[in-house]
């Protein structure tokens, strides 16, 4: 017989699978001999009260063995002879765009102008080195995008507007842990996403599609304001190529020549509200110790804990983002003259810090100048400020996060996971006073809402500026496709549709199927 129940449970019962059985067997009276399994189909943390609890949905088997998959299966046939579709872009948008246009019949044509997921490391580890940044391989361009190598967290607040579970099930197909099917906040790691990425790559290669590495998109192929196509170079050669195809178009938040590019063209973009700060590193064992309520932190059976807080300051928002416990703050520049600061956490979330985005909702109406790319002029024009307050080199400007509060300048700071270094400087003094002042009120009330939480053991790293696209690309609601250019799908996070890897992926899978509604369309015609 196969039973699933709710149960609450102390961390240590719900450590293994022998334990939960342990417990499962005590409880609900059942010999322990004829439990043959126990899945876990659902896990939260409850940190509220002194004593922490874990709430598990199991399955439980009892005198039969588990014959049921823990997750769905996708099938993924031929398409080497199917109608083609240009890609651009190979990041979450752009893979689960793919692979859901090989479920439908569709050949994908992928371009992407970074390097393979591999390949990208080398680069990564060169900005520590040379404390340069290669323009088309970095942390957030290439195979992947930006979520590659910066975390590969799966939470989402996204409920609406696709098929999440869909999302996270494919990525177990493609060698994720099943754990990411029960965590209230799922999370894979950067040290295990980039082999995740390389066999969804594989599936795409193997069903017949095409992936073009260091293959730079320079323009879209229009004819009747119907897109036909794309125009691009290979990075390795300088060889002009053309693919002929409609276009998903899915080149991530940091894409500005794309912008530019739309811009120019006369192809209707506007700007995009977006949100703007620092990451606050704190030492992990400090937020364990508040956000467990206990003096010796985590013990053994807790993982590294997380926070999340939200307030209102002046009418605009500040909070936390992307959290990253026991993670790593990293440089996520991607040009000259930047600075950019991101976070991330290995699979173990096993590091000495925590960190999190802080940042301050920034509307166009906050920020002056005009047209479409203003949000975009505002973000390079903050990450060459800061970059000029790193000695022109990726050593981050920080501040401890008291001496931030208190308008004073820290004469040390602590130790970071910043690999390119830190260097004191007055945050307080040079970020926009509508981000800097908002933070300044944001973190007392933070302080106050969890005592400990305002530090000066915690230091303040700028600049967070890559938290979302500062462009919409518009597009029609119930065609998905941009609103004057048949044939052309902006999507994910690039085009202002998405915030983070899982609702990119559902976003590409939408626009995959507005795509193949598209081209059956065509064909009725």
């Amino acid at each position: 017989m196969i039973h699933e129940y709710q149960i609450r449970v102390l961390p240590s019962q719900a450590a293994s699978e022998q334990t939960i059985k342990d417990y499962i067997a005590h409880d609900r009276g059942i010999d322990i001999r004829t439990i043959n399994g126990v899945r876990v189909l659902r896990r939260s943390i409850d940190a509220r009260q002194r004593t922490v609890f874990v709430n598990l949905s199991v399955r439980v088997y009892v005198n039969e063995m588990p014959q049921d998959d823990a997750y769905r299966h996708t099938d993924y046939h031929d398409v080497s002879e199917g109608r083609q579709v240009i890609v651009v872009g190979e990041g979450p948008g752009g893979l689960f765009a793919s692979l859901r246009l090989i479920e439908l019949g569709l050949r994908p044509v992928v371009l992407e102008r970074g390097k393979n997921v591999r390949e990208r490391k080398l680069d990564l580890s060169l900005i520590t080195k040379t404390q340069k940044v290669d323009e088309e391989s970095n942390y957030c361009f290439g195979e992947g995008g930006a979520g590659a190598y910066s975390d590969g967290k799966l939470y989402t607040r996204s409920k609406k507007r696709g098929n999440t579970e869909k999302i996270l099930n494919v990525f177990c197909q493609h060698g994720a842990s099943t754990s990411i099917l029960a965590d209230a906040h799922p999370h894979i790691g950067t040290d295990k996403l980039p082999s995740v990425i390389e066999n969804m790559r594989n599936t795409i290669l193997e069903c017949g599609g095409e992936v073009h590495f260091r293959t730079k998109m320079t323009g879209l192929i229009v004819s009747d304001d119907t897109v036909t196509g794309v125009e691009a170079v290979d990075l390795e050669t300088g060889r002009e190529l053309t693919f002929h195809g409609p276009v998903i178009l899915a080149t991530g938040h940091s894409a500005r020549d794309v912008y530019r590019y739309l811009d120019k063209s006369g192809i209707e973009i506007e700007p995009k509200g977006l949100a703007v700060g620092v990451r606050l590193e704190h030492p992990a064992v400090l937020i364990d110790r508040i956000q467990y309520h206990n003096k010796n932190g985590r013990g053994k059976f807790l993982p590294a804990a997380e926070y999340s807080f939200v307030t209102q300051v002046d009418g605009r928002g500040v909070y936390s983002f992307c959290m990253c416990p026991g993670g790593f703050v990293i440089p996520a520049a991607t040009g000259p003259q930047q600075i950019v600061v991101n976070g991330m956490s290995p699979s173990n979330r096993g590091t000495q810090w925590s960190n999190s985005g802080m940042v301050v909702e920034t509307r166009p109406e906050d920020v002056e100048g005009e047209g479409a790319l203003k949000m975009m002029h505002f973000q390079e024009e903050l990450e060459r400020v800061c970059w000029q307050q790193g000695n022109m080199r990726q050593t981050a400007p920080a501040q401890r996060m008291a001496d931030f509060v208190n308008g004073r300048l820290s004469y040390d700071l602590p130790k970071s996971s910043y690999a390119p270094g830190l260097i004191s400087s007055p945050l307080h003094f040079w970020l926009p006073a509508h981000v800097g002042k908002r933070l300044q009120e944001g973190f007392k009330k933070f302080g106050r809402m969890s005592h400990g939480f305002l530090t000066n053991e915690a230091v303040l790293i700028a600049v967070e500026t890559r938290t979302s696209s500062p462009v919409r690309i518009l597009r029609a609601v119930d065609t998905l496709q941009h609103i004057r250019l048949k044939g052309l799908f902006p999507c994910g996070e690039g085009a202002g549709y998405a915030g983070g890897i899982v609702s990119a992926g559902v976003d590409g899978e939408r626009c995959a199927d507005m795509c193949a509604e598209y081209l059956d369309s065509t064909v009725a015609e």
